[in-house]
């Protein structure tokens, strides 16, 4: 039988996922979102993570994108690509995966797969999701119809490391599907497929994996607590450090994104449900998110110690965006920044070559431009390491007495009076 795959969600995962299997099989990207389904018709990724010319070969070749749901109907290979988010109390929300497989369940038809690809904790797809496209459609799971999961490992802005070039863990819900669809995957990864033994097991390795980064960002960011109280530079640490093989390379800096700064908390929850406290997981956890909040009360400190007044100061924000090069602010935690910044009265302004002004407002309440800003301030900080910001005259942006505070260790360290 001829695959027919159909992608649902369009974002920064599912878009550059459909794009590629389009070049092998007949496919079909699904969005409930009008609006974004008509721009990626006009030929346009706003997200930047597929190239406008990959993007319209693909459409000519027979790509579509769509948001009814009837175009989705004789596909039998669906995949899902949808967020999967923390509430406000860092609680997993599920929602969008709920209403994804209610989708599924529309649609599917006797002898169908669905894929998962969001990250969930352990058992997620066979406990939460698969009773869903159950009751919806009317069909028995593993006898009408059969599921895997292969999570995601999109590194948004990475144009090095794209979809196609990052190796795939793919799993089935009996040992034939996964053959399949390790298969199907494996046609189109050219970087190649691990197929778990379990859906379980695929689940928990893509939760670990950034999970695992987190503990060792929040090592170093601890380190650079220390090391500042200390006089010591924590880069000149790190660098020292760096000349042993088997030294892990993580620097300190704020964690936010899709991913990092949000699957430790799924797989806390998990822990959880199961009787087990995850305490280094979680202490992690706190420690990112502490930085944000940090960084602000380090620039006030640095300030204050030159005798600049702080009330009514101005204070310039190079970046918003959760991580360099893209455009994308989910999940940001500059603007943790933001907001201890704003306790202290002091007058902000954010400039951001990458990200959507519109988008940052609606999400955040905050005003972010594209234009760098002509005026001087009391204080800059180095908030995100965008290319585009190695040529900014930063002493141009500055009063006389002034702060220069880089997050990032963009600039050579007698150039900052603070950084990470």
């Amino acid at each position: 039988m001829e695959v027919k795959i159909c992608v649902i969600g369009l974002g920064y995962v599912g878009l550059p996922l459909a794009r590629l299997f389009s070049t092998k099989y007949k496919t079909v990207g699904f969005d409930m979102n009008q609006a974004r389904v008509d721009v990626l018709m006009s030929g346009h990724d706003s997200t930047l993570e597929v190239a406008d010319d990959l993007l319209q070969e693909a459409i000519r070749n027979g790509f579509i994108c769509t948001s009814d749901i009837e175009d989705i109907r004789d596909c039998n290979f669906y995949i899902v690509a949808v967020p999967t988010p923390v509430d406000n109390n860092n609680n997993p929300d599920l929602t969008p995966l709920y209403g994804a497989s209610s989708t599924v369940g529309k649609v599917i038809s006797k002898g169908d797969i669905v894929v998962y690809e969001s990250t969930v904790y352990p058992g997620v797809t066979e406990d939460e999701c698969i009773p869903i496209v159950e009751k919806t459609s009317g069909l028995k799971f593993n006898t009408d119809f059969f599921a895997g999961y292969s999570p995601e490992r999109i590194n948004p802005g990475d144009k090095l490391h794209t979809v196609e070039k990052i190796k795939k863990v793919t799993s089935g819900s009996t040992p034939e599907i996964g053959k399949k669809v390790d298969e199907i995957y494996a046609s189109v990864i050219t970087a190649g497929t691990h197929m778990a033994p379990t859906i379980k097991v695929a689940e928990a390795a893509k939760v670990i994996e950034n999970s695992q980064r987190d503990i060792n960002i929040a090592f170093v960011n601890e380190l650079s607590k220390i090391f500042t109280r200390m006089g010591i530079n924590t880069q000149d640490v790190l660098t020292a450090a760096s000349t042993k093989w088997n030294f892990l390379p993580f620097k300190p800096g704020l964690v936010g994104g899709h991913c990092i700064g949000v699957d430790p908390y799924y797989l806390a929850q998990c822990a959880q449900r199961y009787g087990y406290n995850p305490e280094i997981i979680l202490a992690g956890r706190r420690m990112n998110d502490s930085m944000g909040e940090y960084v602000a009360e380090q620039v006030i400190k640095l300030m204050l110690k030159k005798g600049l007044q702080v009330l009514g100061s101005k204070i310039l924000i190079l970046g918003f965006t959760f991580k360099e090069n893209c455009p994308d602010v989910r999940n940001t935690k500059v603007i943790d920044i933001y907001n201890a910044l704003k306790e202290y009265g002091v007058n902000i302004e954010i400039y951001d070559p990458w990200a959507n002004p519109e988008i940052s407002d609606k999400e955040y309440h905050v005003s972010v431009s594209n234009i760098l800003p002509s005026k001087k301030f009391n204080a800059v900080i180095l908030a995100v390491a965008h290319d585009k910001f190695q040529s900014i005259n930063i002493s141009k942006l500055l009063e006389e007495e002034s702060v220069i505070y880089d997050v990032k260790g963009m600039l050579p360290s007698d150039l900052s009076d603070g950084r990470l």
